[in-house]
């Protein structure tokens, strides 16, 4: 299976819709979206082609195919519009042996971890990515494709047999590391 890792949408269907061509591009099989769907948060400015509908649309097209989890700016309301499940604090998905955790980054993360063994933690939430080992996890904070902070540019991530790989959301390559 290889796996698109996108957050921190904020309500940007430009952004999205590059996500997705890389996804449709390479062929992807599953969306993994870790929080912050279709609001842009009281903290930022209001993002190019902010489209909150538009967003809903374009994702309940692979509903089918989507694991996302809560972020600190989704809510019941942003669900009603959503035809998959948008409000757990985080999914724990299990691929060719490896325990991948999912979440936003606000309740859980590197330093704040619901209680099991995972290979991988990917989240979000603070818009900075980052990819590195540490306490024997690999660590995956994928940004934001929409706002970026740290001087960082806009980024998401893909995992597929073990290897996780950041991108810019032009779809150049930035980083890999093997779980």
């Amino acid at each position: 299976m290889k796996y698109v890792i996108v957050s921190d949408i904020h309500g940007s269907l430009p952004c999205l819709q590059q996500v997705m061509k890389f996804y449709d591009a390479n062929q992807c099989d599953v969306l993994c979206i870790l929080g912050d769907i279709l609001n842009y948060g009281p903290r930022n400015r209001i993002p190019e082609g902010l489209d909150p509908k538009g967003i809903a649309e374009c994702l309940n097209h692979f509903s089918g195919s989507i694991i996302a989890v809560r972020g600190n700016c989704d809510s019941e309301v942003d669900q009603m519009l959503l035809d998959f499940p948008i409000l757990s604090d985080y999914a724990l998905v299990a691929d060719n042996g490896k325990f991948l955790l999912l979440t936003h980054g606000h309740l859980y993360n590197e330093n704040r971890l619901p209680k099991g063994k995972y290979d991988a933690l990917f989240y979000g939430h603070t818009h900075l990515w980052r990819l590195e080992k540490q306490n024997g996890i690999t660590i995956c904070n994928t940004g934001s494709i929409t706002f970026p902070k740290g001087g960082n540019q806009p980024t998401f991530a893909t995992y597929e047999n073990g290897v996780i790989t950041l991108y810019h959301l032009d779809g150049t390559k930035l980083k890999s590391l093997e779980i």
